[in-house]
């Protein structure tokens, strides 16, 4: 066995439970064995890092983690807030998403347009950032979320009346 295999299994050994406590302190029990694996995946991928006190170290992985899930779970909150809000539209469900006209709107999207919008609106990045976790030029970006803005717009646009040009022609007969 190599030796940071042989550091890690001793670091797993002396220490599982005491993260997994941790985590079972600050977070659900379904929550606290993902802490405290993802821990343990972040110290593997930092064996040769490893300070003297390794409980205190393995403890600050863990408080970090546990953070990422609260803002997650934050995010998570203030998007339901957001959709609640919106107007229901119950005749047409959509599969897989919301069911509110922007959500139909979003739907209705080519793919590439929809992930430009959601990465702008939703997870609130600048184009450059967005453009950068999309995979492609800040300029092509800036096309995606150009074009899925508009169609957006013409898909919640409310639909002409279709009786007011058969009523103009009727007074004009009259």
């Amino acid at each position: 066995m190599d030796e940071p295999r042989r550091r890690f299994d001793a670091l797993w050994q002396a220490h599982y439970r005491s993260v997994l406590a941790y985590a079972l302190r600050r977070v659900p029990p379904d929550v606290a064995a993902d802490v405290a694996s993802e821990t343990f995946l972040r110290a593997w991928r930092r064996i040769d890092e490893r300070p003297e006190a390794p409980r205190l170290w393995l403890y600050g992985i863990a408080r970090g983690i546990v953070a990422n899930q609260r803002r997650s779970g934050q995010r998570l909150d203030a998007l339901r807030a957001r959709i609640s809000r919106e107007p229901q539209v119950v005749e047409e469900p959509v599969e897989g998403v919301g069911n509110g006209p922007a959500w139909v709107a979003l739907e209705r999207l080519p793919p590439r347009e929809r992930e430009a919008v959601m990465l702008v609106a939703w997870e609130e990045l600048s184009a450059e950032d967005a453009a950068t976790v999309a995979g492609c030029s800040r300029a092509t970006f800036a096309v995606r979320l150009h074009r899925g803005r508009r169609r957006m717009e013409e898909h919640l646009r409310p639909a002409e009346p279709l009786v007011a040009p058969i009523v103009s022609e009727l007074e004009k007969e009259s």
